[in-house]
């Protein structure tokens, strides 16, 4: 296997159907599928077993007791099942391209973590996808999205850009290369440096904290914004509140004003030294 793909989900069955329709999908299928499950039900369990007799390639479910939003806990979890050295993150409700991971493999280099960003599609779109739509590739067609209610907007380059129009594009955006969960990946022993993910975060941006790591660490950002490209579905957020939002700034505020590489409360667990506690609050 040439790279683990890790992608979140919880009690989304539906969504998550479609997205492993698309991994099905992929021109490379040298990978392993890594699904970080933040407590799903019954229901999940089954679509994963019933997929995971079919697919061609491995599939790990890793599992955790649903104790509220704790995706950065199971995320750190799925990092240590991972059998390769490289590993690429998305979502379990972004349908990706059926070049999604052999981008990402091409872009990939030492030193460096890829930051890819998603097409957000309204509701009617996200359900009307098929198994069909996506094994076609035909959802990923702009005259088809249009056709079905998409909007006129420049975000619409994502979809139909190639060669020099990707580099370029790539190249000039003015979105800066984060560390974006939906669409991102780096070296497992990078990862592993800045001990995965910082536990504490909730909701809203969690992903990007370990970036921020990353980056003092000396592994730089590289945008693929254009190249590697994910339909992101639409679903309720019940979980985002003003404090999640505003406690996952003051860590990530933190962690980039001081230079912070390595955080206590990752995968490892171990005693903060000269590191102010930022628990549950962020008052």
């Amino acid at each position: 296997m040439k790279t683990s793909v890790i992608i979140s989900t919880y009690n989304s069955p539906e969504w998550l159907e479609k997205v492993l329709w698309s991994y099905a999908n992929q021109t490379e299928d040298s990978f392993e599928l890594i699904i970080a499950d933040d407590g799903s039900g019954e229901e999940t369990a089954k679509l994963i077993a019933n997929f995971k007799a079919q697919a061609e390639f491995p599939i790990v479910h890793v599992w955790q007791e649903d104790e509220g939003f704790q995706k950065t806990k199971i995320l750190n979890k799925a990092i240590l099942a991972c059998r390769t050295d490289y590993i690429i993150m998305s979502d379990g409700d972004c349908i990706v391209r059926k070049d999604f991971v052999a981008k990402h493999l091409k872009k990939r280099k030492k030193g460096k973590f890829l930051s890819g960003g998603y097409y957000k599609l309204p509701m009617p779109l996200s359900k009307l996808i098929s198994k069909e739509d996506i094994e076609t590739g035909k959802c990923f067609e702009l005259k088809w999205l249009l056709k079905n209610g998409l909007g006129a907007s420049f975000k619409n380059n994502k979809l139909n850009a190639e060669g020099i129009k990707e580099e370029f594009l790539n190249s000039f955006t003015t979105s800066k290369a984060t560390w974006n969960g939906h669409n991102a990946s780096g070296w497992r022993e990078d990862i592993l440096a800045v001990n995965g993910f910082d536990e504490r975060m909730q909701y809203g941006g969690e992903d990007r904290e370990m970036g921020e790591r990353l980056k003092n660490l000396g592994i730089k950002g590289k945008q693929i914004r254009y190249s590697a490209i994910c339909l992101h579905l639409d679903y309720e957020r019940g979980y985002k509140t003003k404090e999640s939002i505003k406690l996952n700034k003051k860590i990530q505020k933190y962690t980039r004003s001081k230079r912070i590489k390595v955080t206590p409360f990752g995968i490892r667990k171990f005693e903060p030294l000269d590191y102010p506690f930022l628990g549950a609050s962020a008052d």
